[in-house]
């Protein structure tokens, strides 16, 4: 159930569902929350696939002082479903390394009190396997993101306080691998986005419901205008945990919360442990018609080796 686990992390965001657009005024911390949720989990569009052709999704894991590991994959998330029980699906392929013909999907129903159901396709054992949900604390994949951090996460997992407004301070950090660890993959790594650099965003303090998180607080610089997280700082016992950075751009779609990722970056000042995911923007299209066959168990056994 481990080895499961760990591939499941590998979902670069979680499912959710949608909430109204903002009315003028500045919204209070739950509402902010909630307008981060649908951001991060592209509630603006009916589909969103992350890489095209031989252009893939890279996540990089770098421990401190060790090189660093790659996977690729692609991902396609389709939110648009009608009449029923689901409400959304997300499904990801890997391409790379000992994770290569592997494949997941996730489903979300509209019950809330229904948890998702998680489907894994192992190719070496040419069998699927179902299993439950991990906990919000534990690793993503060996990294220094949690499961919490890339899908489990939601607005009302926490209690929110809104701290004020101000410019976001600085470029978003990036992994930096020395020349001599570099890769073909790592050699596509993006430089430092400087794009919400000075833009005006909601400070929001974030505390767990639950007990036994990694975490007491986190710090959450969001744009008030689309509310696109920038930047999360985790503390503990008051020291800085770790710091994610996320790089978001525009759909151009008339509600300002169409947004898209290209890059996430996490660093853990404790350790030094460091990890990144990123893609191409060219490869990321939205609102594609796809065959619904495509989110299917079947299909996740068609998954190239």
């Amino acid at each position: 159930m481990k080895s499961v686990h760990v591939l499941i992390g590998i979902l670069i965001v979680g499912l959710g569902r949608p909430v109204a657009a903002q009315e003028p005024g500045r919204p209070n911390a739950l509402e902010i929350a909630r307008n981060v949720e649908h951001v991060n989990r592209f509630r603006s569009v009916r589909n969103i696939s992350f890489g095209k052709g031989k252009v893939r999704l890279v996540l990089v894991r770098q421990p401190a002082g060790e090189s660093p590991r790659i996977n690729t994959m692609e991902r396609r998330r389709k939110n648009d479903y009608g009449p029923g029980e689901v409400d959304a699906r997300d499904r990801v392929a890997f391409h790379s390394g000992k994770l290569r013909g592997t494949g997941i999907l996730v489903t979300d129903y509209k019950d809330t009190q229904r948890g998702s159901s998680y489907v894994i396709w192992l190719p070496e054992l040419r069998k699927l396997r179902r299993f439950a949900e991990p906990n919000k604390a534990d690793a993503w994949g060996g990294s220094n993101f949690t499961y919490g951090d890339v899908y489990l996460r939601r607005a009302h997992d926490e209690n929110h306080e809104l701290l004020g407004e101000e410019a976001f301070p600085e470029c978003l950090e990036v992994l930096r691998p020395a020349a001599a660890e570099q890769s073909r993959y790592t050699k596509g790594l993006p430089g430092p986005s400087c794009k919400p650099k000075g833009r005006i965003s909601y400070k929001l303090k974030s505390r767990p419901k639950e007990t036994g998180m990694e975490y007491e607080y986190r710090i959450t610089w969001v744009d008030r205008e689309t509310f696109a997280d920038y930047r999360s700082e985790f503390y503990k016992d008051g020291k800085l945990l770790k710091r994610i950075d996320k790089d978001w751009r525009s759909m151009g779609l008339e509600d300002p919360r169409g947004l898209f990722w290209t890059y996430w970056y996490a660093i853990s000042p404790q350790d030094g442990n460091q990890g990144m995911a990123f893609i191409d923007p060219e490869s990321i299209s939205w609102n594609d018609e796809l065959p619904e066959k495509l989110w299917s168990e079947g299909n996740l056994k068609r998954i190239k080796r």
